[in-house]
């Protein structure tokens, strides 16, 4: 039982939560407003009713009011005639009409005052109504902008992290960027210093040796003739046997 009733409790809490979540506090402020226009509708309509009881109490009233009227003038005329005991019976019946009479004019000064009544709970009711009309639409405006401020600020708060994501991003490829540029410029350096071969132009391993023969053939006839150059540029002049400094006198 304790177990059923702690689960008992916690899906209610969670419903309640998912319906707190789900209200819209201007829908319910409107449905409030809905209901009390309701109530007072029935009141307005308890007040036609009693005002129509009202007026069908009068209109009786002025029915035994005109009967009870001929009555005392058929009294009047049996006099007139002689005749007592018809003037008597006219007279009789006139009372009788008004004791109903009586009894309406008691009926409707309660129905007037009950109508009274209604139309005071009425006006009462109307005020009331008024009143919560003006204070839920201020209800609902300060919700829509409290709702548009919360959006903003949601929005405000997915910008930034956005910014803060892409400057992560930004920083992520310009690392990326310079690493990939350090390495071309490694890779540039180790072919031009001849540490890699060039996979463009590749060359094997004897055409090397040729080519660096043939070079090392060249290098060393241009050195030959350098040295047969320099060296017949300094040999020393023959002096003639006619007239040199070495001759005899």
């Amino acid at each position: 039982m304790g177990v059923l009733k702690r689960m008992s409790g916690i899906l209610q809490a969670k419903t309640n939560k998912l319906l707190d979540k789900a209200e819209d506090p201007r829908e319910s402020l409107d449905l409030s407003y809905q209901k009390q226009l309701e109530s007072l509708q029935k009141v307005r309509r308890s007040v036609a009713d009693v005002t129509t009881a009202k007026k069908r109490i009068e209109l009786q009233a002025t029915q035994l009011q005109q009967q009870a009227d001929k009555l005392q003038q058929q009294a009047k005329a049996a006099l007139t005639q002689g005749n007592e005991d018809l003037a008597r019976e006219a007279l009789a019946r006139r009372e009788a009409l008004q004791g109903q009479l009586d009894d309406l004019g008691t009926q409707h000064q309660q129905v007037a005052d009950q109508e009274q009544k209604l139309i005071a709970t009425a006006q009462k009711l109307q005020a009331q109504v008024d009143s919560f009309r003006t204070k839920k639409e201020t209800m609902k405006a300060t919700y829509t902008a409290a709702e548009a401020q919360t959006k903003i600020g949601e929005a405000v708060s997915g910008i930034s992290e956005s910014m803060s994501d892409a400057g992560l991003s930004m920083q992520r490829a310009q690392d990326k960027i310079a690493g990939m540029q350090a390495r071309a410029g490694a890779m540039d350096e180790l072919l031009a210093s001849g540490a890699l071969t060039d996979l463009s132009n590749p060359v094997d391993d004897i055409q090397a040796q040729l080519d660096k023969a043939s070079t090392t053939s060249a290098v060393d006839s241009q050195l030959a003739a350098l040295k047969a150059e320099v060296g017949a540029g300094s040999a020393p002049a023959e002096l003639g046997p006619a007239g040199g400094e070495g001759s005899p006198s």
